[in-house]
């Protein structure tokens, strides 16, 4: 992450704990980080990881890209994918990048996913009233949801409440690529 992006990151961070009225300790215990590193985060000092920012993003009740976004308002927005750096590398070198956030009615993130054969990622359980569509646009993939595993391939597209553990996993003998959207309730604002 840039030093631009962490001041923007530290900024908005701060501002949504304050608008909610937490304190330091209550923010890192709610969202399972370490004091120190929302310390740090704050300070624009470190290199949050992916969970950590899904996990404040969902401690906050606010998407991750509201964490990361420099609150401007365009009235055309357009994102080169080449320009957004990855918030998640896989072992392999399958990545996840949050294109951008589509605000209005409700909040709905738009990610672009590779993932390598036996390359996995798990994510917690988010807030009720989150949910997840994936389109698989090449290769083949396994979705997890609460134990429960579905295969998927080119040319399927799939919707689930991501309240529960889930997991993505690269399946078959190419990479596969997927666009997930994360539908998440109207952000609350203020404490």
């Amino acid at each position: 992450m840039s030093d631009a992006a962490l001041e923007i990151v530290a900024r908005n961070v701060r501002s949504a704990r304050v608008a909610a009225g937490l304190s330091l300790d209550a923010l890192a215990a709610r969202a399972e980080v370490s004091k120190g590193a929302l310390v740090a985060l704050e300070g624009a000092r470190g290199n949050p990881n992916f969970a950590t920012l899904v996990r404040l993003a969902d401690a906050l009740g606010r998407s991750v890209s509201s964490l990361m976004d420099d609150a401007r308002e365009e009235p055309i927005v357009v994102v080169d994918a080449k320009d957004v750096p990855p918030l998640w590398t896989g072992p392999t070198g399958g990545t996840a990048r949050l294109l951008l956030t589509n605000p209005r009615p409700a909040p709905v993130e738009i990610w672009r996913w590779r993932l390598h054969p036996g390359e996995r990622h798990d994510s917690h359980a988010h807030p009720p009233g989150v949910t997840e569509t994936l389109t698989i646009v090449r290769g083949q993939m396994r979705l997890v949801v609460d134990g429960a595993t579905r295969p998927l391939h080119a040319g399927q597209t799939t919707a689930f409440a991501a309240d529960a553990p889930h997991a993505y996993e690269g399946a078959g003998r190419g990479s596969c690529e997927l666009i997930m959207t994360v539908h998440l309730p109207i952000e609350r604002r203020g404490g």
